[in-house]
Parts: C-alpha cells; sequence; structure tokens
C-alpha cells in the first residue's frame, strides 16, 4: 500500500456532527472547496525540469491553466515572505513579513532576534523557543476576507512549518495544524481538537518507532544518483535514497514521508469537518515542507530530490483521488514560496562555471570585526543578519560612528567579487514601488518589494548569481534567499474539473492568486487594496 493511502487510512475518522450551517453561495457555480498547496522550495526550473515525468497529481494539475513564469517577485526569497504573499495578494512590504527572522532593538527581551510567526510579547519568549502567532501579519488573507461575509465558511491551514500555516491561515482560521516536534499541534487554544490529528500523531510515533529501509530508485533518478564532495564539513551528498533509523525525526523531515503525512492529515481534516460540503465555500491551505527540507540537505539536482518530486507527485494524486471519490466540488491552486540553488560541486558539473560557495570574510562577524579594526569602532558593527540580505547596524552606534560604520561596510562590500549590489535603507525607500512584469523589475525594485521602514535592516547585499551563502555545510548544504530568477520563479497552476488545459508565458506574481481566487468564488475586493490582480483562468469572471 502507498505511503499516503496507508496513513490516511490511520488518520480517518467517520465524518460526525461538523456540518455548518446552511449558507447561500456567494457566486453560482463556485467551486465549494478552495485547495491551495504551496510545495516549499518547489521552483519552477524544478517543475519544468520533471513535469514530463509527472503521472499523479502534478501531472493533473499541470492539465489545469498553468502560469510557467509565476513570481515571488520580492528579493528576500524566504519562507514566511512567500508564503505571506499567496492568500493575500499582497507584497511583503505590505505584508508586513520582511524575513523568517528580523532585528528589533526595541523588543521587550534580551534576545532582539524576531521570528516571524511569534508574539515576542509573550513573557519568556525567544527567537527559537516562540509562541506561534500571526501579530506580524498586517493584512489578511483570503480566509480572514471570507468568514466576515460568509460565517458558515471554513478557513483551515495545515503545514509542515509553523509560519507556513500562519502566514496562510491568517487571524481567524478555523483550524490550524503544524508539527511541534514530532507531532501536529496547534495554537488555537479555543479551537476543538479534530480527533483525526491525534489519529495522525499516533501514526507518526508508530512510524518512527521503525527503522524505514531505503527507497527503491526508479531509472530517471538512478541516472542522478552522482556522489558529491561539499565543502565547508557537509556529508557528501548526490545517491541518498532515505533510509531511516528508528527514532530520526530529521531523516524523517527531509524525505518524501514528511509531506506524505501533512496530506493525510489534510485529507483527514476534510472528512471530518465536512468541508465543501454545503454551500458556504471553505479554504484549506496546505504547505508542503519536504521539498524544502530535502533540499536544504542534499541540494536540488541529486537522487534525492528526483525521488521526493516523483513521491509527492504519487501521494498529491491519491490526495486528489480522494477528494473525487467524496463527490466534492473543489478547485486547487498550486505555487511555492522560492526556488532554491544547488550545490556548487554539481552545478560546475553541469557547466555553470560561476558557481561557488561564500566567502567566509562575508559572514557578519567577519566583516564587523574587520569594519571595527579599519574604522577605529567598537565591534560588533553588525548586530544580525549576513552574509546577504538585511545588514543590521549595531544600535549602540550614533551620530558620526555610525555614518562612518555604514561608509565603511558600504565600501567593503561593494569591493567584494562575490557581491553583485549594496543599497543603503534610504536608497531602497527612496525607490517606488515596483509596477509592470515581475521578470522586468531591476534589482533595487526587488528590494523595495520586501522593504518595511520599520523591520528591514541598514543595508541590503546581493550576492552574484550562484553565490552559495552558506559558510558551515555541517546542517545544510543549499538554500535560497537571492533576488535572482533561480529563487523567485515558482509555477502557478490552478486546476478544476472540465479547465481545458492552457498554458501561459507571462509573468505572474503569487500576489496575483488571492485576487483570482476572490474572482472564482464572487469575494468582492476594494479597488486597490492589494498589489495583485485576478489572472485571465477559464471561469473566473474578473472585476473590471
Amino acid at each position: 500500500m502507498r505511503r499516503f493511502a496507508a496513513l490516511l487510512l490511520a488518520a480517518m475518522v467517520p465524518a460526525t456532527a461538523c456540518a455548518q450551517p446552511a449558507a447561500q453561495p456567494l457566486r453560482a457555480g463556485a467551486p465549494k472547496l478552495i485547495v491551495v498547496l504551496s510545495i516549499d522550495q518547489l521552483s519552477a526550473d524544478l517543475f519544468d525540469e520533471y513535469r514530463p515525468h509527472f503521472r499523479g497529481g502534478f501531472a493533473r494539475l499541470a492539465g489545469g491553466t498553468m502560469f510557467r513564469n509565476g513570481f515571488q517577485s520580492h528579493a528576500t526569497t524566504e519562507t514566511c515572505l512567500g508564503h505571506s504573499t499567496i492568500l493575500t495578494g499582497d507584497r511583503p512590504a505590505r505584508t508586513g513579513i520582511v524575513g523568517n527572522v528580523w532585528f528589533d532593538p526595541k523588543a521587550p527581551r534580551s534576545d532582539k532576534a524576531i521570528y516571524c510567526a511569534e508574539d515576542e510579547a509573550v513573557p519568556g519568549s525567544n527567537s527559537s523557543k516562540y509562541t506561534v502567532s500571526p501579530t506580524h501579519l498586517r493584512v489578511p488573507t483570503l480566509g480572514d476576507r471570507l468568514k466576515q461575509i460568509s460565517p458558515a465558511s471554513l478557513n483551515v491551514a495545515v503545514a509542515g512549518k509553523d509560519r507556513s500555516a500562519v502566514m496562510m491561515g491568517g487571524r481567524s482560521p478555523d483550524q490550524r495544524w503544524y508539527p511541534s516536534g514530532s507531532s501536529f499541534a496547534t495554537d488555537l487554544a479555543s479551537a476543538p481538537v479534530p480527533q483525526s490529528v491525534a489519529r495522525t500523531n499516533a501514526e507518526i510515533a508508530r512510524v518512527l518507532a521503525m527503522p524505514r529501509p531505503a527507497l527503491e530508485s526508479p531509472p530517471l533518478c538512478a541516472g542522478k544518483a552522482q556522489l558529491f564532495p561539499i565543502e565547508g564539513g557537509g556529508k557528501p551528498v548526490g545517491n541518498g535514497r532515505f533510509g531511516r533509523a528508528t527514532g530520526d525525526a530529521a531523516a524523517f523531515r527531509a524525505s518524501p514521508e514528511f509531506d506524505a503525512t501533512t496530506l493525510a492529515l489534510s485529507a483527514a481534516l476534510i472528512q471530518e469537518l465536512k468541508l465543501g460540503s454545503d454551500a458556504a465555500p471553505d479554504v484549506l491551505s496546505i504547505g508542503l515542507a519536504g521539498t524544502d527540507y530535502v533540499g536544504h540537505s542534499f541540494g536540488t539536482g541529486g537522487q534525492e530530490m528526483c525521488l521526493q518530486l516523483l513521491s509527492l507527485d504519487r501521494d498529491l494524486g491519491d490526495f486528489l483521488g480522494r477528494l473525487d471519490q467524496w463527490g466534492i466540488d473543489y478547485a486547487v491552486v498550486l505555487t511555492a514560496d522560492h526556488g532554491g540553488l544547488d550545490i556548487p560541486e554539481r552545478l560546475r558539473a553541469k557547466g555553470v562555471a560561476d558557481a561557488a560557495w561564500i566567502d567566509r570574510e562575508l559572514t557578519a562577524e567577519r566583516m564587523g570585526q574587520r569594519i571595527a579594526a579599519s574604522s577605529n569602532l567598537k565591534g560588533p558593527v553588525i548586530a544580525f543578519g549576513g552574509p546577504s540580505g538585511d545588514i543590521y547596524i549595531d544600535p549602540a552606534l550614533a551620530g558620526a560612528d555610525r555614518a562612518r560604520a555604514t561608509s565603511a561596510l558600504v565600501a567593503a562590500y561593494r569591493a567584494h567579487p562575490q557581491v553583485e549590489a549594496v543599497f543603503t535603507r534610504d536608497e531602497i525607500g527612496r525607490a517606488p514601488q515596483p509596477s509592470g512584469p515581475a521578470d522586468r523589475w531591476s534589482l533595487i525594485q526587488r528590494v523595495r518589494a520586501s522593504f518595511d521602514t520599520d523591520r528591514s535592516g541598514d543595508l541590503y547585499v546581493v550576492l552574484k548569481p550562484h553565490i552559495q551563502p552558506i559558510a558551515d555545510t555541517s546542517r545544510y548544504v543549499s538554500t535560497h534567499g537571492s533576488p535572482w530568477d533561480y529563487d523567485r520563479r515558482v509555477p502557478v497552476v490552478f486546476w478544476r474539473k472540465g479547465m481545458a488545459p492552457v498554458t501561459r508565458q507571462e509573468a505572474v506574481e503569487t500576489a496575483d492568486i488571492m485576487p483570482t481566487l476572490a474572482g472564482m468564488i464572487g469575494l468582492a475586493l476594494p479597488p486597490g487594496s492589494v498589489d495583485g490582480k485576478c489572472l485571465p483562468v477559464p471561469g473566473v469572471p474578473c472585476p473590471r
């Protein structure tokens, strides 16, 4: 039996008295259930590469309206920012989510790092041991807006990361579930706990209590099995097949099992909560994080990523097949929060001559020490950030010292051969908000799209293309976060039963997803209230 099917059977409970009160649909013919799938770190490059080999859920969804050139249009291509755009219709400059973590010298605690999905005002919290909260998200999600005019509608979020569930579920979810340790948890203390959550957690415990043999590798994936050594202390990667020892939760997370579990819980919640069963449309957002953990752990180009994507394709097919069996009228959106950059060793083997690991001199510690010594300043000079993206200067530096530190840092970064550009917060703030196709934006326009006066750094550093910004590879060997298109470009796909297949080439943004879904269900948006626009999708009446 397939992994997804086995997990689903373990999680399912009989549908009981969770039926929603009757309500009138917002638009005649609108789907009863909107399913939003975010595949963490699924770049459009990866989707294009594997699309001819998909036979399951990915293949079905690609038969809808496929926008090949979707963009997480901002510069800081990280998980929290990317997920904040998908169901708000806004770029990070408006959502207020400028990073997975940012720096706030005024934070009411000794740890001034702020996690994007926490409430730092909770006593005793810090950026690694926090209370999950949507407090930093400044704008409503689709589910938030829907519930204001259709209280009978349900807004449910399930994800492999808490920040994904928070940023897509927003401030008024009826259910929100994400991993905490080796089980699913929620920040909604007053919400009833579905039986399927307890069953899923019990199944995870059962699975982890057993070792897992390595997966069989089909010819496509076996052809990508080549071992590459890693600089900086990391283990060689490229030919793994996801064998796992008993109790190894990290290996479970960075494997196809993880997404299968998230999908199984999502399907069980659909049945138990009777999502899509009445006239009030429901929203189910699902964040699948396995591809991201696989990408960070092994890179994007080896046997590991091949096995992950083909497994996810099968599990998605099983998930959608269950919805068909249950007779639900549903529509699906597929996208991603960002892409990813492969390991330099494999990129160079493919002919990408400029691929390299980050120079350790660009780390915040070393750069700060260098500037302190050369400018006669007291360290650390850099309080937070680096080696790229937002750089926060030590708040203890003021007046002439701060100006000297800023000038010296800008000069040092610009002189480094791995740095493409450096912008000060004044330069970014003076730049107008970008408009037009996102594939044509300049670098400073991309940075401006994720700049917030209160939360962004003092400098923004852009590395040259194909520089992997990891100095210590003992934990991860690959990442994302740049303004280059391998990190920005993601698939955007709309699917509904009976929709004719269309592949479109124009550049669109993930911020366009929410306005398009609003048009699909008949949810009116005030003109100019969001950054995104309604896209040309068959059966979706966009407002004029």
